[in-house]
């Protein structure tokens, strides 16, 4: 069988004795102490500590702010870029559509002057056929004059039996032609 041991420590002070941090002989002491203790922790706070968490904390607002300055400046510096770049874009479309317009209309005026040109052309061309045409007409017409009077000569010889001048034949489908 298992044998068991008691062992028990000594807290180093008396049964019946108190708790040393406890003990009201010991308080004089104590505070002696603690107002040392926290006078050597406050100077070295102040002396060592805060500075360079002071020097560290202004570090970083310095770089913070002068980042926010200068993602300000490139804001602004992009937003004058975009403004620059929307202003170009206008004047490229106003440019493009005055080039537009002016293209079209010297497109048009030359093509009216094409046209003008074409219609003169055309309206020489149609003198000069309506030209031929009237002596063509003209000339046919003697030719239906004369083949009349030849014929109508010939008719009236034939029926008459005498002899009809080809002038007077003439002058009597002349006559008849008018009348």
């Amino acid at each position: 069988m298992a044998t068991t041991t008691e062992t028990t420590e000594s807290t180093g002070h008396e049964e019946g004795g108190k708790f040393p941090p406890l003990d009201t002989t010991t308080f004089p002491s104590q505070l002696f102490w603690l107002v040392i203790f926290f006078a050597l922790l406050y100077l070295l706070l102040s002396r060592l500590v805060l500075p360079r968490f002071g020097k560290i904390l202004g570090a970083r607002k310095g770089q913070i702010d002068g980042d926010i300055a200068r993602a300000q400046a490139l804001k602004d510096e992009t937003e004058a870029a975009l403004k620059s770049y929307e202003k170009a874009l206008a004047d490229a479309r106003n440019n493009a559509n005055d080039i537009a317009k002016k293209t079209r209309d010297d497109v048009t005026a030359e093509v009216t002057a094409e046209q003008h040109k074409l219609d003169a052309s055309l309206a020489t061309k149609i003198k000069t056929a309506e030209d031929k045409i009237a002596k063509a007409k003209a000339k046919a017409m003697d030719a239906v004059n004369d083949i009349a009077a030849d014929s109508a000569a010939d008719i009236v010889s034939s029926l008459t039996g005498g002899k009809v001048l080809k002038t007077a034949a003439a002058k009597a489908v002349t006559a008849a032609a008018k009348g």
